[in-house]
């Protein structure tokens, strides 16, 4: 007969797993990238009904996106990039090294 485990035991386990620390980071990547945006816009006295319509989209989905909510692509972000008046710029970084 297999042993179940209980719910704090599965728990700890995943607290230790890659899979979550990745899973933290990419939540992390999306919440500084929805901070950025919404300082930008702020900073332009933008209302997210106003950078909605310069990009094409709802105010909804930049509640969204500026929630963290979702993780926009790269043509989104050009979008957004176009209407606040700054440059795109991503990198990768080698975590190897």
């Amino acid at each position: 007969m297999t042993t179940r485990k209980s719910w704090d035991e599965i728990k700890a386990a995943r607290a230790e797993s890659p899979e979550r620390g990745r899973g933290y980071e990419k939540a992390g990547r999306a919440i500084r990238l929805a901070g950025e945006i919404r300082a930008l816009r702020e900073a332009r006295g933008l209302s997210q009904q106003q950078l909605a319509e310069m990009v094409g989209t709802t105010q909804s989905a930049i509640a969204r996106l500026e929630g963290g909510h979702v993780s926009p692509n790269l043509k989104t972000l050009d979008r957004i990039a176009d209407a606040l008046g700054v440059e795109l710029s991503l990198r990768f970084v080698d975590l190897s090294a």
